[in-house]
């Protein structure tokens, strides 16, 4: 089972958080409050926030002058993964994604199952990397924003943690593109 190994010293990581959404302004962006308050609460940094609306083409594009950027190793975005005709967050993720992260959304939904049952299915919540960047999409309530992070984020973007984690392998993220 997993668990913190208190021998080890605890990585900062530096996070990017983005809302996506027709209506939310900062004063009432209650999902994206949730993870900057559990990613400082936690230690890690917050690197950069912003608000943008449900199209998929500047979400993408914001996603990779996030993942171009050194300052930034995780990019954590909430809103837009339903079903919905404007729902298009996951779709500008994998625009972006070198390599998915599938089992990401898989531990969600179960995750997800024990707090809303069957509703979970409507979920699209998914992961992947791109150049050495983590990025997560997240559902826009405060509850799956809370659910993603206690329940998965803190503890693979916390170095301590094991058996493994995602922090121990950000210095082989892009190896890909060092190779001759």
């Amino acid at each position: 089972m997993s668990r913190i190994d208190e021998s080890k010293e605890f990585v900062p990581v530096r996070i990017a958080v983005m809302t996506v959404s027709d209506t939310r302004t900062p004063e009432d962006d209650k999902s994206g409050n949730t993870l900057v308050d559990r990613l400082e609460g936690a230690g890690h940094i917050l690197a950069d926030r912003m608000i943008l609306q449900d199209e998929r083409d500047q979400i993408a594009n914001q996603l990779r002058l996030w993942c171009a950027n050194p300052e930034i190793d995780v990019i954590l975005t909430t809103g837009g993964t339903g079903l919905t005709g404007r729902d298009v967050t996951v779709e500008a993720h994998r625009d972006v994604y070198e390599k998915e992260i599938e089992a990401f959304g898989t531990v969600f939904t179960i995750v997800s199952m024990n707090k809303i049952g069957t509703s979970a299915v409507q979920s699209r919540a998914t992961g992947g990397v791109a150049q050495g960047t983590y990025l997560f999409a997240l559902p826009g309530s405060p509850g799956a924003c809370k659910d993603a992070w206690d329940e998965i984020l803190s503890l693979q973007l916390d170095y301590r943690h094991r058996p493994c984690n995602f922090v121990e392998i950000f210095p082989r993220l892009d190896e890909h593109q060092r190779r001759k």
